[in-house]
């Protein structure tokens, strides 16, 4: 299976949301998210991973900030407080959800 960068930016634009769910298989759920101007995201339930696919900016996880830009790999454990700041326009990272709610043991 492949989802290009701008098949799923296509599917996207066809919504009124800034994520979309473009593939699922057990625990794993891959989406594409772009953000507009200000990320209002809470909390998950699951962990996540987010991999930068272009934009740079800040990102708030937990109360640490790291500045992140195009290619990064990015970590939030279950339950804690993450989002991007002070981004650029053209934010898009690819979000995988997977494991169990409350996130995986350590």
């Amino acid at each position: 299976m492949q989802i290009t960068v701008s098949e799923a930016l296509s599917k996207l634009q066809q919504q009124d949301s800034p994520f979309i769910e473009l593939f699922k298989h057990g625990t794993l759920s891959v989406e594409l998210y772009k953000p507009d101007k200000v990320d209002l995201q809470q909390p998950h339930s699951r962990d996540e991973i987010y991999v930068v696919v272009s934009g740079s900016g800040t990102f708030l996880l937990d109360s640490n900030r790291m500045p992140f830009q195009a290619g990064d790999f990015l970590f939030a454990k279950a339950g804690i407080e993450h989002r991007f700041e002070d981004f650029t326009d053209d934010l898009v990272v690819w979000v995988f959800f997977y494991g169990p709610e409350g996130g995986e043991a350590a």
